[in-house]
């Protein structure tokens, strides 16, 4: 019957003209209770590798954690990725590229890393993580403070143009206005490797509802990891492992 069909369906396997983007909490690793805590499987970074030579390069990490971070987590390898939602790019010939941040913005910040310290002092297991160019508080290890977490975030994002509110899975961040992972994925399809490709996107969260619509909007596929309504993705994967073993089968 058709009510027990799948609302989306698995993606196909690549084909060798398309461009990979993989977020990464949460798609390729599972969360944990601090950012820092994460694993990343040996074969899954193999199979990662293993698909970017048969694409020729075109594989990037789009993520919210900075390329400094990526680069430890995939160590030894290195890939093109948009490190704080796009914030950071880096090409396939290493150049990265930042968006510039003004003194008054910086003091904006440090002031705010300030205040959120002390207000989750008062909330043990409320995570602050300081991210450059932004700010993340995090609630996984304190799950009942969510909407103590959310009000402090809103009142301080009133009056700052500049910056928006992404909201993620026990998440919220701070992020530069216009910087969003579906401007990422853009930007490094006017690169090669990537430029004239297919785009597919895969991601769980609400950041990756950008790059799903990038993808869309350039004839590619969109992949959701796990089940969330509404959302712009076309194919779905339930789980990590799931992502794991769609990855490794498209490694060969």
């Amino acid at each position: 019957m058709a009510e027990s069909l799948p609302l989306r369906p698995p993606p196909p396997l690549l084909d060798d003209a398309c461009a990979l983007f993989l977020d990464v909490d949460g798609t390729l690793i599972e969360f944990a209770a601090r950012p820092d805590a994460v694993q990343l499987l040996p074969d899954v970074r193999e199979a990662v590798g293993r698909i970017s030579d048969r694409l020729e390069g075109a594989v990037a990490l789009v993520s919210g954690r900075p390329l400094e971070q990526l680069d430890q987590l995939f160590a030894p390898l290195q890939l093109p990725a948009a490190g704080l939602h796009g914030h950071e790019l880096r090409a396939q010939d290493g150049r990265v590229l930042r968006e510039e941040q003004d003194d008054d913005t910086a003091e904006w910040l440090h002031a705010l890393h300030q205040q959120a310290l002390r207000f989750a002092h008062g909330y043990p297991g409320v995570l602050v993580e300081e991210k450059g160019a932004g700010l993340a508080l995090h609630w996984r290890g304190a799950p009942d403070a969510g909407k103590e977490v959310r009000t402090f975030a809103e009142r301080h994002a009133r009056g700052r143009p500049s910056y928006r509110l992404q909201p993620g899975d026990h998440v919220i961040e701070f992020v530069p206005v216009g910087t969003d992972k579906g401007r990422a994925v853009r930007r490094l399809m006017q690169y090669l490797p990537f430029r004239g490709r297919l785009p597919v996107f895969l991601g769980d969260d609400l950041t990756d509802e950008f790059g799903f619509e990038a993808a869309n909007g350039q004839h590619g596929w969109s992949v959701l990891i796990g089940e969330r309504e509404p959302s712009a993705a076309v194919f779905a994967l339930p789980d990590i492992r799931s992502v794991h073993a769609w990855l490794r089968e498209n490694a060969y």
